[in-house]
């Protein structure tokens, strides 16, 4: 058996959808009504159970993120939150999860710009246990 009790695991989603930015000045290409293919990366972190050797299972990570992401998916953003920037898109992500296991969401805008978003409380223990 291994000493390391604790690791990280991944998961990654898309989503396209369109927005405009209404926090830049008016001549500010965001400004303008567009659209992103998102790409969206999911980290939990927390200790490995040494009865699954799982953190949590993959699977449970898709049954509580692909209803928000279902939510975002060919919408237009503006009509969901606020000044839709990659930053808040990824703190609505983080808001709208449940349970609040995640550690961190980052969400890809283009395949050169991306914003991430950490919880500092959310670490998976063993004790959480909700399959």
């Amino acid at each position: 058996m291994s000493d390391w009790k604790s690791a990280r695991i991944g998961k990654s989603y898309n989503f396209s959808a369109s927005h405009q930015l209404t926090g830049v000045p008016d001549n500010h290409p965001c400004a303008r009504l567009h659209g992103h293919n998102y790409y969206v990366e999911i980290e939990v972190r927390g200790e490995v159970s040494p009865e699954t050797g799982f953190i949590v299972d993959f699977a449970f990570i898709d049954k509580t993120i692909m209803p928000v992401i279902k939510q975002l998916d060919h919408y237009h953003l503006n009509d969901i939150l606020d000044n839709p920037t990659a930053e808040r898109i990824a703190q609505w992500i983080m808001d709208n999860h449940s349970p609040h296991f995640i550690w961190s969401v980052k969400v890809w805008e283009t395949d050169k710009c991306w914003a991430q978003v950490v919880n500092p409380n959310g670490l998976w223990k063993r004790s959480d246990r909700i399959e």
